[in-house]
């Protein structure tokens, strides 16, 4: 059914269709480990980045309106490109590098001199369709290197914060791509992204092979959806995302929160039917 609602969803956006391929590399492209896509332009290549490194974000960013699509998929292979950036690098100042390119990138973006990159490429073109906020870009950027030296949180409003300036901050760009600026959209994005920051580290413990406890403070997921009814049905779209945490809470529930359990690593072949639901119930 995912690949069905894949492909109908990028024929509509126009995502079929080819684009000419961006040129050859300079240095700051290269510096970023970007070797080129292998067929196809840049909205392929964001978007198969997505498919291949955010799963559930790509499935969301298929049931967005046609004209915020392509530039969610730019978003999140943004934040693909840099999430990766920590687990590609055996030295620092190899990450702080690849964070710089991203910093100049965003700088020149919005200075309408993209780097021949396909990401960066069609960041551009989301920004000039959506006047996107530089800042949300730049939070994103800045917390991401300062996770580059991989300590642990002190505590729960660091992870909070974390969040607050990664998911959350995607979770503003991808609302304003809908043409949504709501105060309460942006407080239902904030408490979803920390939320979603929260699962995450949850979910990356197996792979980190770490023993520490950590504590999912509940009434972050509550107080998210006690939103809903003062948000935007427009802004809906944007915060999808909380199916995949819903899915992901019941069934740690089902396994007596045992973060370990295999079953919690496996992709949920009932996710794009929720999402469908969810979507077609117009809620989130």
């Amino acid at each position: 059914m995912a690949g069905s609602m894949a492909r109908a969803a990028l024929r509509r956006g126009g995502i079929g269709r080819r684009l000419a391929r961006p040129p050859a590399l300079g240095g700051r492209a290269a510096a970023a480990g970007w070797s080129g896509p292998a067929a196809g332009g840049a909205v392929q290549y964001c978007a198969e980045l997505v498919r291949k490194r955010d799963y559930e974000g790509f499935l969301c960013s298929l049931l967005l309106p046609v004209e915020s699509r392509t530039s969610a998929f730019a978003l999140r292979a943004f934040n693909v490109e840099l999430a990766q950036i920590k687990d590609s690098i055996t030295q620092k100042a190899t990450g702080l590098m690849r964070m710089q390119f991203w910093r100049d990138a965003v700088e020149d973006i919005y200075s309408d001199n993209p780097p021949h990159q396909p990401v960066a490429a069609e960041l551009w073109r989301a920004v000039k369709r959506h006047n996107l906020t530089k800042m949300w870009f730049m939070k994103i950027i800045d917390e991401r290197e300062k996770n580059l030296d991989d300590r642990p949180y002190r505590n729960i409003q660091e992870l909070e914060t974390y969040a607050e300036n990664t998911q959350s901050a995607l979770l503003y760009l991808t609302l304003e791509t809908l043409g949504v600026r709501d105060i309460h959209a942006d407080h239902a994005a904030s408490h979803i992204g920390k939320a979603q920051g929260i699962v995450t580290c949850l979910r990356a413990t197996p792979y980190h092979c770490t023993r520490q406890k950590v504590f999912l403070p509940m009434d972050i997921c509550m107080l998210a959806r006690s939103f809903s009814k003062k948000v935007p049905v427009k802004a809906y779209p944007a915060f999808f995302c909380t199916v995949a945490l819903d899915d992901y809470l019941y069934n740690m529930r089902k396994v007596d929160f045992n973060i370990f359990h295999p079953s919690l690593q496996k992709k949920s072949t009932l996710l794009p039917l929720y999402l469908y639901i969810r979507s077609w119930k117009k809620t989130y």
